[in-house]
């Protein structure tokens, strides 16, 4: 059954819909943690969401919730001691599982923002976002060269708005403002399209991110330095692995690119990046001459390099499902829904090329 159909039988549009269904799901979670607030808010929304930003934000190894109060731990030894819940930074496969329903749900919201905005019906629009998927990975790593900084540019809680996963409202949020605009622009007659307004907003965002982080390399006595070697070697990396997987599949599979044609080079880019950053940062910054090696910040990747003892299986992996993901979309998804397509090519992309960019920047400027 369609969503509009079933608004239909409610007797309301799908808009309204979408927002009292969302709203009510809202109210519930609120009205389960003040009815059960340990179990629910410190068993579960603090420990696995809340928690672990709380930690980040204020470069914690972990934090803890002692009754209603939070105090931070800077040793692992006291980690492991304290009596849960302890969060720690960075995700858990509990936490990417609502991360990944919170998407889903968000997804079905800007397909009825988009139909509402008119636009979105061809892959223009799509490419012309690909600059803010960077734009995101940068801003996060604002983020952790201000936790590197003796003197702290973004003092808590302000530094979560750029601290996963809050910083993917934010920057949605810039995004929405910049499309918005632009669709503003172009109805009154002072723009001609708004592909390419949106796709210089995002470059110019970026410039204006990497280049703070330039300037923090610059600055003496900042532990930010700039190692051009690490994102040469990544760069290269990227476009050996993304002509590769194109080649290869372009001449034994090539089905799989019948739906999204020359967009799904951006979508390996997208996840080849990804991994290459991971192999170089896990696996090479000390043959680099970069400093140590990073530690990676996802389960996933942890899980694959603890298994594998070595980075490069996650850079295999991150190639086969993007190829996985690109054979879903057939033509027919492009001609029957395509704002829904186009917005699926965005979301796939912006998992792949988020944290990409912010592990390829992360060892850039070696933190």
């Amino acid at each position: 059954m369609s969503s509009s159909s079933f608004a239909d039988r409610l007797g309301t549009s799908p808009e309204a819909a979408y927002l009292g269904g969302v709203s009510a799901a809202v109210v519930a979670i609120v009205a389960a943690a003040l009815a059960f607030p340990e179990a629910v808010y410190d068993g579960f929304v603090w420990h696995y969401f809340w928690g672990p930003v709380q930690a980040d934000a204020n470069s914690a190894v972990c934090a803890i919730r002692p009754g209603s109060t939070v105090e931070y731990l800077y040793s692992s030894a006291e980690c492991s001691a304290a009596a849960e819940p302890v969060a720690y930074p960075g995700y858990t496969l509990v936490s990417e599982v609502g991360y990944v329903l919170i998407l889903l749900v968000a997804l079905a919201g800007v397909v009825l923002l988009l139909r509402r905005l008119d636009i979105a019906r061809t892959t223009d629009f799509f490419l012309a976002l690909v600059p803010f998927f960077l734009f995101g990975g940068a801003l996060r790593v604002v983020e952790d060269a201000d936790n590197a900084m003796a003197d702290t540019l973004f003092p808590y809680p302000c530094d979560t708005l750029i601290i996963s996963p809050f910083i993917y409202f934010t920057v949605f949020g810039i995004t929405l403002a910049v499309v918005v605009a632009a669709v503003w622009l172009n109805r009154r007659g002072s723009i001609d399209g708004i592909e390419r307004p949106i796709l210089l907003a995002g470059i110019a965002l970026n410039v204006v991110t990497i280049g703070f982080l330039v300037a923090l390399a610059a600055t003496p006595g900042n532990p930010v330095t700039f190692y051009p070697q690490v994102i040469a070697v990544i760069l290269v990396g990227t476009a050996v692995s993304t002509a590769a997987a194109w080649y290869a599949t372009k001449a034994w599979i090539p089905w799989v690119h019948s739906g999204t044609g020359t967009a799904g080079i951006v979508v390996l880019a997208a996840h080849a990046l990804d991994g290459v950053a991971n192999v170089v940062g896990l696996d090479y910054m000390v043959a680099l001459g970069a400093g140590p090696n990073l530690v990676p910040k996802h389960p996933v990747n942890a899980f694959i390099v603890d298994v594998a003892g070595a980075a490069w299986p996650f850079l295999v992996v991150k190639i086969v499902a993007a190829v996985f993901v690109l054979a879903i979309f057939e033509e027919e998804l492009f001609e029957e829904s395509p704002r829904y397509a186009v917005l699926l090519l965005i979301a796939v992309t912006a998992v792949g090329m988020g944290p990409g960019s912010r592990d390829m920047l992360r060892a850039t400027f070696g933190i």
